[in-house]
């Protein structure tokens, strides 16, 4: 059986070992119509960020 010939750093073995801590997305509420959004996003359903139309939806109902 091969065995490594030379000792792996300490930042190697964590650099691989940082996706086992990985959490999923947080979502918040839309203030403005309460479809769930990622946080700093604009909603898709509404358009809305921070209390102000951001984008135009094709056939939102407002």
């Amino acid at each position: 059986m091969p065995n490594p010939k030379r000792r792996h750093s300490q930042t190697r073995r964590d650099k691989r070992r940082a996706n086992d801590f990985m959490t999923p997305p947080q979502f918040t509420t839309c203030s403005h119509c309460g479809a769930a959004v990622l946080p700093h996003r604009v909603c898709p359903e509404c358009g809305y960020y921070r209390g102000k139309q951001a984008i135009e939806i094709e056939g939102a109902a407002q």
